[in-house]
């Protein structure tokens, strides 16, 4: 069996009797962009700041080319970190700043000189040598953070929500600048977000965090299409979520009666769930159709807004029982010119497109 690059082992981490992380286990290859995908508090930040050395865990062990870390201590390690803000020296230009973690290496000069220009101009700051950081925008700030993570050419490179403090637009840009970086550099990158669409457009796999634990490690379109469990199903992709009760299951397959009466047959099941059990279905807003009128077959409904968001359209619509379904129809889409506030509908759906939860 082939070593895995970087190995994370049962990792635990507790703080007085709370226990931030349980049991954290995932291999990641070399060159890999990894991302820790999950809510505040769920322990993703704590595994990082665990990677770096920045704190001891309860438990585990991580091994980089099958030796451990945990030894090291953190300025030894020669991983690269950047953070949420920037943490630029104020007082140090930036062809100082990213000078920096080479001259405490004692690195000549020359050969400074030269990986502050290359590293410089990977990130598109070429002729910033001389600029302090206070007359520097957050991207560009960010940028000199980048620059100066991988002057040093570490092997894994960690990112704690380095764009939060960004607006939309220049979070948007800096991450495709963070994808051709890595493209272009090879580095392993794991990363942190909170930010389900960055985690999607940066990973080549997604760790979801919930409550200290990893739910499901995947590519992105393998958590959208086959959540594991009911929290990755409703924190990748939105998601519509019906209660329902259990009728039978059947290799891996399940029926399911709703609170209307609306029995639906042949939805991909997830966990274990004893027939006769309740049970929660979920359903994607774009894979779902709508049917004016209270006679067609599916789920009646009634329209309560139609929202206009450019190429798409998003009709909010309430279920006899109460139940909110939002439903993503394409711009132009046939069924719209027949839609209205306080309109009848059905709602229908293709059972294998669904999901079926405890």
């Amino acid at each position: 069996m082939t070593q895995p690059f970087l190995s994370i082992q049962g990792i635990r981490k507790s703080f007085g009797a709370v226990t931030a992380v349980k049991n954290v286990s995932m291999d990641i290859a070399e060159g890999e962009f990894m991302t820790f995908l999950g809510p505040s508090g769920s322990g993703k930040s704590t595994t990082l700041y665990i990677l770096a050395g920045f704190q001891n865990p309860s438990g585990g062990d991580i091994l980089l080319n099958g030796r451990s870390l945990l030894s090291t201590p953190s300025h030894k390690r020669n991983i690269g970190m950047v953070f949420q803000r920037y943490t630029l020296f104020p007082h140090l230009s930036v062809g100082e700043n990213v000078a920096f973690p080479l001259r405490i290496r004692r690195l000549p000069q020359a050969e400074i000189a030269e990986r502050v220009k290359a590293a410089l101009k990977l990130v598109h700051l070429e002729g910033f040598e001389d600029r302090m950081p206070a007359l520097m925008s957050g991207g560009q700030q960010q940028r000199v953070a980048l620059a100066r993570a991988l002057v040093y050419n570490p092997p894994v490179l960690l990112m704690d929500e380095p764009l939060s403090a960004l607006d939309k637009k220049l979070r948007e840009e800096i991450q495709f600048e963070i994808r051709r970086i890595h493209q272009e550099t090879g580095v392993t990158i794991l990363y942190v977000t909170h930010d389900q669409e960055e985690a999607l457009r940066l990973s080549d796999r997604i760790a979801v965090f919930s409550q200290g634990e990893i739910d499901q490690i995947g590519t992105g379109p393998e958590l959208y299409a086959n959540p594991a469990t009911r929290f990755v199903a409703g924190f990748i992709g939105d998601s519509n979520f019906l209660d329902a009760d259990l009728v039978e299951s059947k290799e891996g397959r399940a029926k399911l009666a709703l609170a209307d009466g609306t029995v639906v047959d042949g939805v991909p099941l997830h966990g274990a769930v004893a027939d006769g059990a309740k049970a929660a279905l979920m359903l994607r807003p774009e894979r779902l159709s709508l049917t004016p009128g209270a006679d067609a077959s599916g789920i009646a409904a009634t329209v309560r807004d139609i929202t206009f968001l450019g190429n798409v359209i998003e009709v909010a619509t309430q279920t006899g029982t109460g139940d909110e379904l939002a439903v993503r129809l394409p711009f132009g889409h046939a069924a719209i010119s027949g839609l209205a506030r306080g309109g009848q509908v059905r709602v229908t759906f293709d059972a294998a497109s669904a999901h079926a939860f405890a």
